[in-house]
């Protein structure tokens, strides 16, 4: 009778846990929308801008062309950014199945950029954007920013820690 009472006593306890535990991954999901519709107020989501531009292996990129064929995941990013060294893997690995164009914030030169993406293990395609004119142009403020651009328009906006998941929602909601 001790050991069911015991028992039950966990699973009171294991119950109220992941009661708090999804209000709390409630709560920061909530959060984390506001914070990005905030963030977004500045972008304009009617008319976006292209960037036409060689990626640093010389690659042509049109991202609004590129947009009509499928969804296409732009990645505001800086080597000298914390958090986007934690989101870079998971773009790298989206970039493995979705066109993804990054585009290199103030992260030096081509051969920096080079060494950075050869040491990290990154094999995603990158635009230099060395004097932040095309983060200018889409009125990008915050690193990491993720745009999925679908049919030339803006879908999906979020700035700060995205997870692979994440990603993967909003690629497959596009």
């Amino acid at each position: 009778m001790a050991e069911n009472d015991s028992a039950q006593s966990i699973m009171r306890t294991l119950l109220k846990l992941a009661k708090q535990l999804v209000i709390m991954l409630l709560v920061f999901t909530l959060v984390s929308v506001a914070v990005d519709i905030w963030r977004s107020k500045d972008i304009n989501t009617m008319d976006l801008p292209n960037i036409k531009a060689l990626t640093i292996d010389g690659t042509q990129v049109d991202v609004i062309a590129m947009s009509y064929e499928q969804p296409v995941l732009v990645y505001f990013w800086g080597t000298w950014c914390p958090v986007c060294r934690l989101v870079s893997p998971a773009v790298d690995m989206m970039s493995q199945h979705y066109f993804v164009v990054t585009l290199a914030m103030r992260s030096g030169n081509k051969q920096t950029l080079s060494q950075y993406l050869q040491h990290k293990q990154l094999g995603f395609s990158v635009v230099n954007d060395p004097r932040g004119q095309y983060s200018r142009l889409w009125s990008v403020q915050v690193t990491p920013t993720i745009m999925i651009i679908k049919n030339g328009q803006l879908q999906y906006f979020t700035s700060g820690f995205t997870s692979l998941p994440g990603m993967w929602w909003r690629m497959w909601m596009a």
